[in-house]
């Protein structure tokens, strides 16, 4: 599956890339040594989350991460 990240918020890039991992925030959060309330405010907008958390986060999972000018 691929997305187009300019057509979403941050928090949500963060829930459909959990959504792909197929587990839940409670189980997400251990992976990645967060607590799930961390979790929950990722995915509620209430904290930013950093590029570098998200770069760890695919490569943990084999995720592949692309920005390409239009």
């Amino acid at each position: 599956m691929k997305i187009i990240a300019n057509n979403y918020e941050a928090k949500d890039i963060f829930r459909i890339v959990r959504e792909w991992t197929e587990t839940t925030q409670k189980d997400f959060a251990k992976a990645v040594n967060r607590s799930t309330r961390t979790i929950q405010d990722y995915e509620a907008g209430v904290t930013k989350y950093s590029m570098n958390m998200l770069l760890d986060i695919a490569q943990k999972y084999n995720l592949k991460i692309t920005i390409e000018k239009k």
